[in-house]
């Protein structure tokens, strides 16, 4: 690769060019397409800083650049505006499922004593979706607890 520089570096000096080509320009062009490719980087960084030159983006590459970063934000945004969660029972010490069943009991509608204890020994299982983030919090602090492990999704 760097041969290939190399040769399209001497093509365009061979090349004829304005009448005004400087012998100076033309020796530092040759002295040029004799660096590898990491002297050639170094050299336009040393070129930039010297020069005080800034980097100036190229208006395609900004373009995917603003829309990358509006992609983060609109992340960012969506789980800052999450008001909403599904509480999840992970698992449960064995030593407090008695008292995990009684709580799954009071959080469960309409459950009896038999389908409350059905649900704890067939955990990990959702327990309720769509619950506002203070309930949520409220239901994961009542159950930990009694020794059961809960995350809100």
């Amino acid at each position: 690769m760097v041969a290939h520089q190399r040769a399209a570096v001497r093509a365009m000096s061979t090349q004829p060019s304005s009448s005004a080509e400087s012998p100076k320009l033309s020796g530092i062009v040759d002295q040029i397409s004799t660096l590898t490719l990491l002297e050639t980087a170094s050299l336009v960084q040393l070129l930039k800083t010297r020069l005080n030159i800034q980097d100036i983006a190229m208006p395609v590459m900004a373009a995917s650049a603003g829309q990358g970063a509006a992609a983060p934000a609109a992340e960012e945004e969506k789980v800052a505006e999450k008001t909403e969660f599904t509480v999840k029972l992970e698992k449960f010490d064995a030593a407090t499922k008695a008292k995990v069943i009684r709580e799954i009991k009071g959080l469960l509608p309409g459950a009896n004593l038999v389908e409350a204890k059905k649900f704890v020994e067939g955990a990990p299982k959702v327990i309720r979706e769509n619950v506002p983030k203070e309930e949520a919090e409220k239901i994961k602090k009542a159950l930990e607890a009694v020794g059961a492990t809960v995350s809100l999704e």
